[in-house]
């Protein structure tokens, strides 16, 4: 994609975020890998505000041109994971509610369902709380994250990877279902978990799932 691509991309996606309750205000935020480096949402602008020129573009060291917008202040933690992650091109990372909620009682998501698996492993784990915008933050959620395609940040919300920044954006809506069945099944009981060995059938099913030669 061109840069004006990418940028009104974001735009869109994130008031997508909005419109489907996936997000708040000014919480949250997106990016996409991009040349050197990553363009990113701006702080502090709500998703009516948004407009392709307020995207940062942060390079690879960390700079940002002079007279950009100031960038998420997670932008530390969107550049760890594209550092360490040569498969992930977009990233998505939202306050959804059921997600939020089990990540302030760090509660992951376990195997209840097949579709939890679309967060690349047979639960979705939560990665230890540190103080929003932190590197310590970075570092916890790119390790928790090891090999896998989301997880919960603990009291603080859900964070999402993909190929693609609309792959991220479905793997985000489909995370949060997840969570909302699972803080469902909480008020009756608990659920029935799949075991360990069907989850390893599901897993493996899953690298065949869907359109793989469809452009998009």
């Amino acid at each position: 994609m061109t840069e004006n691509e990418v940028r009104q991309q974001l735009v869109d996606a994130m008031r997508t975020l909005d419109a489907r309750g996936l997000n708040r205000g000014t919480s949250g935020n997106l990016s996409v890998r991009f040349a050197s480096g990553m363009f990113v949402t701006p702080s502090g602008v709500t998703p009516d505000r948004l407009t392709p020129d307020l995207m940062v573009f942060v390079d690879g060291d960390g700079s940002v041109a002079p007279g950009a917008a100031r960038p998420s202040s997670e932008w530390q933690m969107h550049m760890g994971v594209y550092r360490r992650r040569a498969d992930v091109n977009a990233i998505v990372h939202c306050h959804a509610r059921h997600s939020t909620i089990l990540a302030c009682a760090h509660m992951e998501i376990p195997p209840l369902h097949y579709m939890v698996a679309v967060g690349g492993g047979a639960s979705v784990p939560v990665a230890p709380y540190a103080t929003f915008g932190s590197e310590e933050l970075a570092e916890g959620v790119v390790q928790t994250l090891d090999g896998r395609l989301a997880c919960l940040m603990a009291n603080h919300g859900l964070i999402v990877l993909g190929p693609t920044l609309a792959a991220a954006m479905a793997i985000a809506e489909e995370i949060e279902e997840q969570a909302a069945v699972y803080c469902g099944t909480l008020q009756i009981g608990g659920p029935k978990l799949l075991d360990a060995a069907e989850m390893g059938r599901i897993l493996e099913a899953f690298k065949k799932y869907g359109q793989r030669d469809v452009k998009r």
